[in-house]
């Protein structure tokens, strides 16, 4: 029953995604990270090994739905990403 119960945590924290070509991407949802008044989701690809973390802008589209953009600004990435760094420095292990 634990198994069980691990399993359903995990798989609630994946989220999919559509790209701009119409594909559907999985991704593990890490955190959402407020910065200069806005939000920011940091994710992983959940199925590569890959060890690379995505930040998306989240845009409110009405009050049930939400666009997620990618960043483009180098400065605001590099910021949400050491907010993110600086929150789990105990937790996770970062490489730079």
């Amino acid at each position: 029953m634990a198994n069980e119960e691990i399993l359903q945590e995990e798989e609630s924290n994946i989220m999919t995604l559509t790209d701009e070509n119409g594909v559907d991407v999985d991704f593990e949802y890490l955190d959402c990270i407020e910065y200069e008044g806005k939000e920011y989701l940091v994710l992983m690809p959940a199925d590569e090994l890959s060890t690379e973390i995505v930040i998306l802008e989240v845009e409110p589209v009405d009050e049930e739905n939400e666009n997620y953009i990618s960043v483009q600004d180098e400065n605001v990435l590099n910021a949400v990403y050491g907010i993110f760094k600086e929150k789990y420095k105990d937790v996770l292990t970062f490489e730079d």
